[in-house]
Order: structure tokens, then C-alpha cells, then sequence
């Protein structure tokens, strides 16, 4: 992990740590209403995994409060600002592709802003999200191939979609340069209770 992660690492561990305590929880309790094993849960408490995407939105589901709320550092003003480049690097593509979570508001309801970027090549699969989960997303630059529920679609520069985001889901870029898409993801009722886990968007 290069500096940035790991200090992202710690400070996602402290949250998760300080949650789970406010719940009165064990370790073990958070690693089976996360679906994920004790062992990934005390690694990220210690800041010393580089966890999945989908294990944080499993924790964070799990603990109703949004992944947002893992990765900002808090702030006490209703005012967030998240600078050019300071969202959290969540995903990395094997192209050069990286998904950054810029910016996200409180739970139930949870709105997520994504900056998306896909090498030639990159791609990415996700699976269903929470029952009502709504996407929408629009393309900056290059081309986008978005594929919901098997169904695909290129899409270009300054095209938008929507789509259920419920569903199966995926982004590619087939084009010979760089894409960008900006990406917001809208999941109702995340503190209301049980659900199924999300994977990453």
C-alpha cells in the first residue's frame, strides 16, 4: 500500500472500529451481519487491509451507515468540500482505471458521488445492490460500454443513463483511450434494517 492508502486503511479501520463499539458489538457479531469473516473484520479495524470495494459496503451496510461515512473524515460543518483528487480511491483497474468516491450524504437515504476513470481495456462488474438502488451516470470523455442486466449500451461523450442499480451491472471502456464518467449512486433506506449486500458500484 502506498502512503495515501494505507492512511485511508487506518482511518477507515478507526470508523469501523468506533461503530461497531457504539453498537455494543464483537468482532464476530460485525463479520456475520457483514456476510464477511472475523479475520477481514480485525484486519480492517487495524488499518492493516487494503479491503475490497464490496467488503466495505458489506461492513458498511452492515453497520447502517453508508459507506461515505467510512471514508470522509468528519467534518462538523453541513458543508463537506472535497478538492480535485481527494475522494477516496476505491478501485483500481489493471489499465490504470480508478473509481473515486468524491463525496456522499448521511443515511437512510444515501446518495454516493463516483469520478470513474477506465484505461483501454479496464472494466468492471458489480452485482445487485439494495432493493430500489438507482444509478445515473454521464460520460465525460471517451466511450462507455454500461451493461445492466445483460443488456449493453455504448455509450459516448456527454451521453447520460439510468439505470436500476438492483440489478446486475457493468462498465467497460472499448475504446483505444482513456473514459471518464461521473457515476451517482442513490440507496434507499440504508439504516432501516437487514438487506442484501452491495457490491461496489
Amino acid at each position: 500500500m502506498d502512503e495515501s492508502t494505507a492512511a485511508l486503511a487506518v482511518a477507515i479501520g478507526t470508523r469501523v472500529r468506533q461503530e461497531r463499539q457504539a453498537r455494543g458489538w464483537t468482532l464476530d457479531q460485525l463479520a456475520e451481519a457483514a456476510g464477511v469473516s472475523r479475520r477481514m473484520v480485525v484486519n480492517v479495524e487495524q488499518g492493516a487491509a487494503n479491503p475490497s470495494v464490496g467488503t466495505l459496503l458489506r461492513i458498511s451496510d452492515a453497520l447502517g451507515v453508508g459507506l461515505p461515512a467510512l471514508v470522509e473524515t468528519p467534518q462538523p460543518k453541513p458543508l463537506k468540500v472535497i478538492r480535485n483528487g481527494a475522494g477516496a480511491v476505491l478501485w483500481s483497474g489493471e489499465a490504470g482505471g480508478r473509481a473515486m468516491l468524491m463525496a456522499g450524504t448521511e443515511p437512510p437515504d444515501l446518495t454516493e458521488l463516483w469520478d470513474w476513470t477506465l484505461g483501454p481495456g479496464d472494466a468492471h462488474a458489480s452485482e445487485a445492490h439494495n432493493p430500489g438502488t438507482k444509478e445515473l451516470m454521464q460520460v465525460q470523455r471517451g466511450t462507455v460500454r454500461l451493461e445492466v442486466a445483460g443488456e449493453p449500451v455504448i455509450l459516448a461523450a456527454g451521453d447520460a443513463a439510468t439505470f436500476p442499480g438492483d440489478v446486475t451491472h457493468g462498465y467497460a471502456n472499448p475504446g483505444p483511450g482513456q473514459a471518464r464518467f461521473s457515476l451517482a449512486v442513490f440507496v434507499p433506506g440504508v439504516a432501516s434494517g437487514p438487506h442484501r449486500h452491495r457490491e461496489q458500484s
